[in-house]
């Protein structure tokens, strides 16, 4: 699994480390009866994944491995003759 480096891209932690905060600060306004507040911490935590996912798209996530390509046609058919 560590080979894959899964999680370990910008995108990925900035979308935890912002998702963090939203649970930190929604957690924190549930114990002081403020629904206000926890509500705002469970939109932060939805702008982490939109953020991480954002990211992700704009290149700062995981690339594609060239070890895990799809095989073309040629190949498939290749594979299921033999």
């Amino acid at each position: 699994m560590a080979s894959a480096a899964h999680g370990h891209t910008p995108a990925a932690w900035t979308g935890v480390v912002i998702s963090f905060v939203g649970f930190c600060v929604a957690g924190v306004a549930m114990i002081m009866p403020n629904v206000v507040l926890t509500i705002a911490g469970l939109a932060v935590v939805l702008i982490g994944g939109v953020v991480g996912k954002a990211m992700s798209m704009a290149g700062m996530g995981k690339q594609p491995s060239k070890n895990y390509a799809p095989a073309s046609t040629e190949e498939r058919s290749a594979v299921t003759a033999a």
